[in-house]
């Protein structure tokens, strides 16, 4: 029994030994991760006094990342010969983002496993966010609304010909509405979501938070 559970601890070792530097360009598929503005400023942002969060913004779903993706798991920290992004090129990618300090957080973590240059992982986030229809009915949202997840899905649905039920996960934190995850091939087509990432919120009433 002892040897049994050693073997069981050194599995789950080196599973987690994988999470975090491994060789950049080594990944199955993105994970494009919109965060609706609203829940991450009254989860952490008001908090930080965070400019993102100031009243006559007007964000709604905005970039959080753009995720290499295995068929299960990620990777994260991966080893690149890339150099960091400027500041300059950081901060041009706010317009999307919301903040400068979120873009270079995700090249650090995410954007290197891409196997891309800084550059090149910018422009790739930029594409894939404009490759999704943000449905208009979302910036209308002036006052806390109770809803399923699945309502917010089925809007992305209808937005955007093409996308299929087991492409988007809609999830939850707090019981606000908190992100929509949307699986994308390499070359940005649309594609099935691995099993870990298909984990929609299941809340009849999660709040989705007004528009700033």
């Amino acid at each position: 029994m002892r040897l049994f559970l050693l073997a069981i601890a050194a599995l789950c070792w080196a599973g987690a030994a994988r999470a975090e530097g491994e060789r950049a360009g080594d990944f199955d598929y993105y994970v494009l991760s919109l965060s609706w503005s609203a829940a991450w400023c009254a989860l952490e942002g008001d908090s930080r006094n965070d400019p993102q969060c100031d009243a006559g913004k007007g964000l709604t779903f905005v970039l959080h990342g753009l995720w290499p993706q295995y068929e299960s798991g990620w990777p994260s920290y991966c080893r690149t010969g890339e150099r960091d992004p400027s500041r300059a090129e950081t901060a041009a990618m706010a317009d999307i983002t919301g903040g400068a300090g979120l873009a270079f957080y995700q090249w650090k973590k995410h954007g290197r496993c891409s196997g891309l240059s800084a550059e090149g992982y910018y422009d790739t986030a930029r594409k894939a966010y404009g490759r999704v229809q943000i449905p208009g009915l979302f910036s209308e949202v002036s006052r806390p609304l109770e809803v399923p997840a699945s309502v917010i899905e089925d809007a992305f649905l209808e937005a955007n010909p093409g996308l299929a039920r087991d492409q988007i996960t809609i999830t939850c934190q707090d019981g606000l509405i908190q992100e929509a995850r949307i699986c994308l091939t390499p070359d940005l087509g649309f594609r099935r979501c691995g099993e870990d990432v298909i984990r929609d919120c299941r809340l009849k009433d999660a709040v989705l938070e007004p528009v700033r």
